[in-house]
């Protein structure tokens, strides 16, 4: 952590507090004298900008008001009393509505923290704190693991952490009483931590925490590791291998977390029998009255769709209409939401045709060529293909046998237009049969300046070598090999190579996979078998479920046709440079003058006269011959006298 993520986090455990069933903790400042303008006039302004939009939307304005009531209600809000209270951080602040097109009919009041009066924000004097977030990918990867999977949602987590008392007072806003705007607005002040504040994620963070370790001796360690491990913000992810280790775990976490005063809602499984064990008003809406032949619903995990029914994972595109602009083309590439990479290498072709369109230094809204729009719309007209994908949430199937080994994948290639890597898990049970599933992939552009084939390869493996880092830290399975693949031989030139030296581009990132991996670990595949091919279709079957010959016996597995070599004239290795020296004997040496003095300042003062005859002896080299040699003698001689007198 920084200095100032130490300091917040002291703030943090400084100020905590239990207080009706809610953890209170104070604003993170970032000095103890802060003092904060009165922006009161600010807020004015605001407040009839938001006027002005309510009054064209009654919708809205209804949304908008019984949110604001809820707050009151609720104990997130209350009408401040002192108004003319003397502290020095006082501060008011403007809020909007947003709304999310996913969850129609509800709307979110977002204050905006980061609003400046005279260049001061309530953002500005508040430190940000550590990051305890959970890696998104890693809670996706554990969220395959397993046969039962369940997920949930914390309900207005922010709002659940409360605020000491004495920092209310920079949390206060304007708002009509009972959201009628022909009255004058009174000042309220919020109770809680906000959305939009820059600290709220981590004192959100902490104290979810908190609520783990506090009462860690309560429950079994497998509870407190979920709440530490399967949270991403306020969404839980888990999957465990029993129906009835689901129900249980489902319930020791909706006691945890009412403990801490957070309450886990919206379940979902994909066995009934699991929500079957949740009380109804605790279900997600769309399972909350599931009569026994109804389907399981479509999910989002994680803004992932899952469909809960077929238990696989499923891509859902929309196109929007926007212009064939290099603006309008990044909108709808952005737009694909694929955390784990699955179908990295489709959405690598429309960043590339993204990328070109910026070497030829287009602006953001001018018309795109004449080639750029025949790719553009070739690849739109191949993207409705990606609702047909479905990946197996699992790795692993239900009908297989106990598991005796289980190898981890990893294939890597690199191309002038881009580079990457995919991993696969291998299962192989009792009965030797075997199942690959695709974990992981990432892909990457090459940079605008070109570069080398074998360079783009050799990022390529180093992705790998990530992507591998990220698996054995994030995965809770054991992994009994890992085996790396690659279709270039100068690459494993390289990574075999022990006794060359390379140019720092190549040497840098042969030592970070010699730090990561073994060069027995490297192995060849052939450019047609690769599936982190950027050819490879992403609906391929070889894509999903990975090449054809893992599925076979180890020996059956690809060879490199000749052993691997590094060229002679490869021109990332450093040359070798031999130097040759030849030393002068001329009959004395400058440890002869040490020698021969035995005080410092005699010893100085004859080297400085020695210097002297040198720079005179320099001077007149262009009236004496062989000027180096006669500099050379003149050394010998004044050592000479030395002995004497100098």
């Amino acid at each position: 952590m920084s200095v100032e993520d130490k300091k917040a986090l002291g703030i943090m455990e400084s100020t905590l507090s239990h207080v009706g069933g809610h953890y209170e903790i104070g604003l993170p400042w970032r000095a103890d004298d802060v003092t904060l303008p009165n922006n009161l006039a600010m807020a004015h302004s605001r407040l009839n900008q938001l006027k002005r939009k309510l009054s064209q939307n009654k919708i809205l304005h209804g949304m908008y008001t019984k949110t604001v009531t809820d707050y009151l209600n609720k104990g997130y809000a209350k009408e401040v009393e002192d108004k003319n209270s003397e502290s020095k951080r006082i501060w008011f602040l403007p809020h909007h509505p947003v709304i999310n097109v996913i969850k129609p009919g509800k709307v979110r009041v977002v204050f905006d923290c980061a609003a400046k009066y005279k260049d001061t924000s309530l953002n500005s004097q508040l430190l940000q704190g550590p990051d305890m977030t959970n890696s998104l990918i890693g809670v996706l990867i554990r969220f395959r693991q397993e046969k039962i999977a369940i997920a949930a949602d914390i309900e207005a987590m922010f709002h659940q952490v409360r605020v000491c008392e004495a920092d209310c007072d920079a949390l206060r806003f304007l708002w009509w009483p009972d959201g009628d705007m022909s009255k004058p607005p009174k000042t309220y002040c919020m109770q809680v931590h906000l959305f939009g504040a820059t600290s709220s994620p981590s004192c959100a963070a902490y104290a979810l925490k908190r609520t783990a370790s506090d009462n860690a001796k309560r429950f079994p360690p497998e509870v407190v590791d979920t709440v530490n491990r399967n949270f991403y913000v306020d969404d839980c992810l888990k999957s465990v291998a029993s129906e009835e280790k689901a129900a249980m775990l489902a319930a020791d976490l909706q006691k945890l977390m009412q403990m801490g005063g957070f309450r886990l809602t919206k379940w979902i499984s994909n066995r009934r029998q699991v929500l079957d064990t949740i009380p109804e008003s605790e279900r997600a809406p769309t399972v909350v009255s599931l009569d026994p032949d109804d389907i399981l619903p479509c999910e989002r995990a994680l803004d992932v769709n899952w469909n809960v029914n077929d238990d696989k994972i499923t891509f859902k595109i929309k196109i929007a209409d926007k212009p064939l602009t290099r603006r309008g083309i990044l909108s709808i590439v952005s737009a694909i939401y694929d955390p784990l990479g699955l179908v990295a290498p489709l959405t690598l072709r429309a960043k590339i045709i993204v990328q070109d369109l910026c070497r030829k230094r287009l602006g953001w809204d001018d018309v795109i060529p004449q080639k750029e729009h025949r790719d553009w719309q070739r690849w739109l007209s191949n993207l409705p293909r990606l609702e047909r994908i479905c990946i197996k949430r699992r790795y692993q199937q239900s009908n297989y046998g106990v598991l005796k080994h289980i190898q981890l994948h990893v294939f890597s290639d690199g191309s002038e237009t881009g580079y990457g890597a995919c991993a696969y898990l291998r299962f192989t049970d009792q009965r030797d049969t075997t199942v690959c599933c695709l974990v992981l992939g990432k892909s990457r552009l090459a940079p605008i300046k070109q570069s080398f084939i074998p360079r783009l390869e050799l990022c390529g493996a180093v992705v790998s070598c990530r992507l591998y880092a990220m698996l054995i830290e994030e995965l809770d399975i054991k992994i009994d090999q890992v085996v790396f693949w690659t279709d270039s031989m100068i690459l494993l030139g390289y990574i075999n190579n022990t006794a060359r030296r390379f140019k720092t581009f190549v040497g840098n990132r042969i030592s970070f996979i010699h730090e990561m991996t073994n060069p027995e670990q490297w192995r060849y595949v052939d450019s047609t078998s690769n599936p982190a091919d950027l050819g490879i279709d992403p609906s391929d079957e070889t894509s999903l479920n990975g090449p054809e010959y893992l599925m076979q016996d180890e020996s059956t597995w690809p060879r490199p046709p000749n052993k691997p070599d590094i060229v002679h004239d490869d021109t990332e290795v450093k040359k070798e440079v031999a130097i040759n020296t030849t030393a002068l004997y001329t009959g004395t040496t400058i440890q002869d003058l040490i020698n021969h003095y035995s005080d410092w300042n005699k010893l100085h003062r004859a080297c400085a006269w020695l210097q002297r005859f040198i720079a005179y002896c320099r001077r007149q080299k262009d009236k004496i011959k062989r000027g180096d040699l006669v500099v050379e003698r003149c050394i010998c001689t004044i050592t000479i006298c030395t002995k004497g007198q100098l």
